[in-house]
């Protein structure tokens, strides 16, 4: 894939795919999917400091979400912190959010840095700044949205707040900007580093752990989340479309 068009017609048949077999990692693709469309709407509208460039970013960036999805389908490795993912999809024990912020921890705290590296490779990593922040931004805007209107899909979702305040819990703190800043500082010593293989080994060590804790938030909380998905809606294509109305009307005014 060397073109958003081509990214986006392969994320088409991912949501397809995931809609077809009732699988929860249609959550995370359908809100990529409509970043992904909202950066190529920005592109096309000139809004990037460099727009080719951002071109060859989003491409980078999807492919490693849509190469980890389909090492994973064939029965092969991607990242622990996809596997982690992928695997945490197939339990309907888990909340619609921690599906998103799974998807979402590998994607940001591991992929962009990479992807923002391997675009800029041979010159310098600073002048992409302004564009890596761009597409956060996007991404930010979309997750707060879904955050504000996450009743549709979970009914009972705001009992866990509450009950979670003063504790340091992962699900309910999950901070896009805080993942960005980790996710800029990544690409420095990734792009400054000469072995590439072992800075990705290292970094998916640490953002799987992160990863365990969004799946395992503890005893406590845990139960209350079982209670909470209990009373999410059990059909993954409904919970989809509702996702994709939510992210739409997030990103038609951003």
């Amino acid at each position: 894939m060397k073109t958003i068009e081509e990214v986006l017609v392969r994320m088409d048949q991912i949501v397809e795919e995931c809609k077809n077999q009732q699988s929860r990692i249609g959550f995370f693709a359908i809100l990529y999917r409509q970043v992904t469309r909202r950066v190529w709407d920005g592109i096309l509208a000139g809004e990037f400091e460099d727009n080719p460039r951002m071109e060859v970013l989003d491409v980078l960036f999807a492919k490693r979400f849509i190469d980890a999805y389909e090492l994973w389908k064939t029965g092969q490795k991607p990242t622990e912190s996809w596997r982690l993912a992928f695997e945490a999809s197939k339990s309907s024990g888990h909340l619609t959010l921690q599906h998103l912020f799974l998807g979402i921890n590998a994607h940001i705290n591991l992929d962009l840095g990479i992807a923002a590296s391997e675009t800029m490779k041979g010159k310098n990593l600073a002048a992409i700044k302004g564009d890596f922040d761009k597409i956060n931004s996007v991404l930010a805007e979309l997750v707060d949205g879904v955050k504000a209107n996450i009743s549709m899909v979970s009914p009972i979702f705001g009992w866990l707040i509450p009950l979670a305040k003063g504790k340091d819990e992962m699900l309910l703190n999950f901070s896009i900007q805080v993942a960005r800043d980790g996710a800029w500082k990544y690409a420095g010593e990734y792009h400054a580093y000469p072995n590439k293989d072992f800075q990705i080994q290292d970094r998916d060590k640490n953002i799987s752990a992160l990863a365990k804790k969004l799946i395992n938030p503890g005893k406590f909380l845990g139960f209350l989340i079982k209670i909470v998905a209990f009373a999410e809606w059990k059909s993954v294509s409904r919970t989809m479309d509702q996702l994709d109305q939510v992210a739409n009307e997030t990103l038609q005014g951003f």
